[in-house]
């Protein structure tokens, strides 16, 4: 079940909006009352230093974390940053979420360049030591294509056989050239490469605040229905 709307009014007021926001998307989408795990995997690439510094990346945060808060009762989302390699694996919570994705990222160092795969596998393997038996869905933000393009479409692929959804969200200009692979990967053929279709693109913008709350619930969650409808005559839920 869900956090309820008194237990997040009670621990974290500021959520309560995006909160009554997202469930809005989620009845639309015959999701309410759905149980999902959420993980939220961030760019700490050179590029992307301007959007923490802005505070972008901490108000996208919360969204995710709102998000999660309709879908699971824990109240805590599994963070995953990453550059060349997997910078650092964290949590927000409900309780503790202010400022908090600026105090990591001032923990984690260098910046470098961009290894999806390696976030991948990092998410990967969290879902599987958690011993969770509901599907996940990934917010995975980045903000231009990988480093090695090859190992994210095999990664992406292998993942398909597992109950986790990738839905992709880039920020920057919408028409960025580095967003072409996002939308690759978002059309790679089933079932010729994938076993379904467990992945999902949607550019925000170069500045994702400005991105309407429903807007953004809405196309979080676009594809994820299908996907779950998808998994029961799989073999994979």
């Amino acid at each position: 079940m869900a956090l309820s709307l008194e237990k997040v009014s009670a621990d974290a007021p500021g959520l309560v909006s995006l909160y009554k926001s997202a469930r809005v998307s989620l009845d639309k989408r015959g999701l309410g009352g759905a149980r999902v795990a959420v993980y939220l995997v961030l760019d700490r690439s050179g590029s992307m230093r301007g959007m923490y510094r802005s505070g972008a990346v901490q108000h996208f945060a919360e969204r995710v974390l709102a998000l999660s808060a309709t879908l699971d009762d824990d109240g805590r989302v599994p963070v995953v940053f990453f550059s060349t390699a997997v910078d650092g694996i964290a949590e927000l919570s409900v309780t503790d979420y202010r400022d908090r994705i600026a105090h990591l990222h001032a923990k984690l160092g260098h910046m470098g360049w961009t290894n999806y795969h390696l976030a991948m596998k990092a998410v990967i393997r969290h879902y599987q030591q958690s011993g969770s038996t509901d599907p996940a869905l990934v917010v995975f933000q980045t903000d231009g294509g990988p480093t090695s393009r090859s190992a994210a479409q095999d990664m992406l692929c292998l993942a398909s056989e597992l109950p986790i959804y990738w839905q992709f969200v880039g920020f920057g200009d919408p028409r960025h050239a580095e967003f072409a692979f996002l939308r690759r990967l978002d059309e790679l053929p089933v079932p010729a490469r994938r076993l379904v279709d467990n992945a999902g693109f949607f550019p925000a913008g170069r500045d994702p605040r400005n991105v309407p709350d429903a807007d953004l619930y809405d196309r979080l969650l676009d594809g994820f229905p299908e996907w779950l409808a998808s998994l029961a005559g799989r073999g994979i839920l």
